[in-house]
């Protein structure tokens, strides 16, 4: 368990299962980022550990960050989603506070890659850079500066190739 700010992480336990739910459900507009959590805790992708929940001081989820295993090429790498917030806490940084969380627990369980679809401004406070600058592609149709990666351990380069994702996303 960590402390940030006002926030305390965990991994998420079975408990949360429903939290993370009504989280991923109040944060999207559609229900398929929530359907694709549970699908992934299914997975084989599904690391123990990576699904990261910040709660408030009454010990209730308010965020979530979920890194699950994809393959940059045919080098093994960590995917970065959905990240979920509570609407009303929202900007206060739940949200970035699972997602460091996150990343740091992968870093001490020996991954070194991750990548991320997601707002180019957002995600680079984090270390995320353009993934088409380190040779990395998709074979979704997304904006080039969408598509980001970050490397765990500076000496360790990001490796170059196609990202593939686990089964549930679609891809």
């Amino acid at each position: 368990m960590r402390t940030h700010n006002q926030w305390i992480t965990r991994a998420e336990t079975e408990a949360d299962i429903p939290a993370i739910r009504g989280i991923v459900l109040a944060a999207f507009d559609t229900p398929y980022e929530a359907d694709l959590v549970d699908a992934l805790r299914d997975d084989v992708s599904w690391i123990e550990g990576l699904s990261v929940v910040s709660v408030g001081a009454n010990g209730s989820p308010v965020g979530h960050a979920l890194l699950t295993r994809c393959h940059i090429g045919d080098t093994p790498a960590l995917c970065l989603a959905p990240v979920s917030v509570l609407p009303e806490h929202q900007k206060t940084g739940a949200g970035s506070t699972a997602i460091r969380a996150a990343l740091g627990a992968a870093r001490e369980l020996g991954e070194y890659y991750v990548t991320v679809l997601g707002h180019p401004a957002y995600y680079p406070r984090f270390g995320f850079g353009r993934a088409s600058a380190h040779g990395i592609g998709v074979t979704l149709d997304v904006p080039d500066e969408a598509m980001m990666a970050l490397t765990l351990d500076a000496t360790r380069p990001l490796p170059s190739g196609t990202v593939r994702y686990a089964a549930p996303f679609g891809v």
